[in-house]
């Protein structure tokens, strides 16, 4: 059961890397009207769950893992990289690279034997994005993957709907039914991301997009991005 333990702390919202501060662009989205209630921030929340996170987060923390695994630190560097590149705005990039800092920072914190080989490979990284450090730490604490990616888009709608019930605002019982609404979306998405070839993997969410942008250069806001 250690490794469902360790899920469980790897997937927490008490996790020290500082998610709770950003939207990623669903602060915007309530400030130009597309989301105004609990329908819509649902509607928002799972289309991108499904079209981009699912698409493109999920099945790349899943390769990553197999290169984790098999101590394949060139592979671990490209994927690394694209990730960083494929930051739509500079304050996605910067919340992936300050939440990498985080985790990576956590890992020697932690000072657990297990993930010695994950500190060093990610010293050697210029820029750590986060999805890198995260399935570092899945890799070697011995999760199994299907759990990890299930558990990775958790608490990535997770983190969501909280940013949903402080910017709309909503209540906690519409947080509930949110959480359970895409909770029962998750399993279908994380097998499919599981055997999507890389060559299929698309983030194209141009919503999203221009949501993160224009959050940059909003007057008034809860979130850094």
């Amino acid at each position: 059961m250690l490794q469902l333990v360790r899920l469980l702390q790897l997937a927490s919202p008490a996790l020290p890397v500082g998610a709770y501060t950003y939207s990623q662009g669903l602060e915007w989205a309530v400030e130009s009207g597309v989301i105004g209630d609990e329908a819509s921030a649902g509607r928002w929340i799972a289309d991108l769950m499904q079209h981009g996170i699912g698409r493109y987060e999920a099945p790349l923390v899943a390769v990553l893992m197999a290169a984790w695994t098999a101590g394949d630190t060139e592979e671990i560097s490209r994927l690394n990289e694209e990730f960083l590149a494929s930051r739509e705005s500079a304050e996605l990039r910067a919340e992936t690279a300050q939440m990498g800092f985080s985790l990576n920072r956590l890992v020697r914190d932690l000072r657990d034997p297990a993930l010695v080989l994950v500190d060093s490979t990610l010293a050697k990284l210029p820029e750590i994005a986060f999805p890198t450090g995260w399935s570092g730490i899945a890799a070697h604490w011995q999760i199994d993957p299907p759990a990890a990616v299930t558990a990775y888009l958790w608490s990535w709608a997770e983190n969501q709907v909280m940013a949903a019930l402080k910017a709309v605002p909503l209540g906690q019982a519409s947080g509930q039914r949110l959480l359970a609404q895409l909770g029962s979306e998750i399993p279908a998405i994380a097998r499919q991301a599981l055997k999507l070839p890389e060559t299929e993997w698309s983030n194209f969410t141009p919503a999203f997009a221009i949501a993160c942008a224009r959050h940059e250069t909003q007057y008034s806001r809860l979130f850094r991005s």
